[in-house]
C-alpha cells in the first residue's frame, strides 16, 4: 500500500512539469516513482532536462530517456522535486535516509520551488523520529563526533550517533564523505540546531532541509492533498 501511495504522489507531481522546465530530480523510493513517471511523458512528447541529485537516480533517468545536465551547465533550475523521510506542519523536512542529502540540498536550493512527494506516514508533528542523517568529513571524525554530541547536549538532545555503515564498513556518499545518524526522537527547534550543526568544522551538511519545500503532495487513502506553509492542509 505505501508504495502504491507513494507512486500516487509523484504521479501527482509530473502533472506540475511542463514542457522547458529544468527541474531537479530527487533520490529515494518515492523519487523512483517520480523519474518513471516522468519518463512516461517524455516518451509522450514533454521536453525537460533534468539534474539528477544521485549516480543512481542520473542511471535510472537515462533509464527512461530523460535528458539530462549539471548544475555546472545549468546553475539556475525551475523546480524541483524530491522525496522526505519527515515532514513538519512548516514544511521544514528531514531529508538523507538513501545518503544522497548533500546532492539534494544544492540542488533544492539552485531551484525555484521545490516540491515534495511522500505518502501520509512522513507527515509529522515534530521531526526526529526517523534518525537525522548528518554527513561529515572523513577527516578528523573522532574530532567531529566529539563536536557532534557536544552541539546535542546544548540543544538538550539526548540519542545516539551513529555512523552509516558500521566502522568496518562505513557508507560513503556520492561525494566521499561519512554520513552520521543521530537518533534523537524529537527536534524541537530545527533552526537553531541546523545553526549550531553548520558551525562544526567536519560537517559537510546535515538532513534539516528548512526553508526549501515550497509544498508537498501528500498521499493517503482518502487521495493526494497539498500541504503548504501559508494555507495548511487542503
Amino acid at each position: 500500500m505505501s508504495d502504491d501511495l507513494k507512486r500516487q504522489a509523484a504521479e501527482r507531481a509530473v502533472e506540475d512539469v511542463t514542457s522547458g522546465m529544468k527541474i531537479g530530480i530527487g533520490t529515494g523510493s518515492t523519487a523512483e516513482h517520480f523519474v518513471r513517471a516522468l519518463g512516461q511523458k517524455v516518451r509522450d512528447g514533454l521536453d525537460v532536462v533534468g539534474v539528477p541529485t544521485s549516480e543512481k537516480t542520473h542511471a535510472l533517468a537515462l533509464k527512461e530517456g530523460i535528458s539530462l545536465a549539471t548544475l555546472d551547465e545549468i546553475p539556475h533550475l525551475d523546480l524541483t522535486i524530491d522525496g522526505a523521510d519527515e515532514i513538519n506542519p512548516d514544511l521544514v523536512l528531514i531529508k538523507g535516509g538513501g545518503g544522497a542529502l548533500l546532492r539534494e540540498k544544492i540542488v533544492a536550493a539552485a531551484s525555484g520551488e521545490m516540491i515534495v512527494i511522500a505518502d501520509g506516514t512522513k507527515v509529522v508533528e515534530a521531526l526526529g523520529q526517523f534518525p537525522l542523517p548528518i554527513e561529515v568529513n572523513k577527516f578528523g571524525l573522532g574530532a567531529t563526533m566529539i563536536a557532534l554530541k557536544s552541539v546535542l547536549d546544548q540543544n538538550d538532545l539526548q540519542g545516539e550517533l551513529e555512523l552509516r555503515g558500521g566502522a568496518d564498513h562505513p557508507f560513503v556518499t556520492d561525494g566521499g564523505h561519512y554520513i552520521v545518524d543521530a537518533h534523537l526522537g524529537k527536534i524541537p527547534y530545527p533552526a537553531t540546531l541546523a545553526d549550531d550543526l553548520n558551525a562544526i568544522p567536519g560537517v559537510v551538511e546535515h538532513g534539516l532541509f528548512i526553508g526549501l519545500a515550497t509544498k508537498a503532495y501528500i498521499a493517503a487513502a482518502d487521495g493526494v492533498k497539498t500541504l503548504t506553509k501559508v494555507s495548511g492542509e487542503n
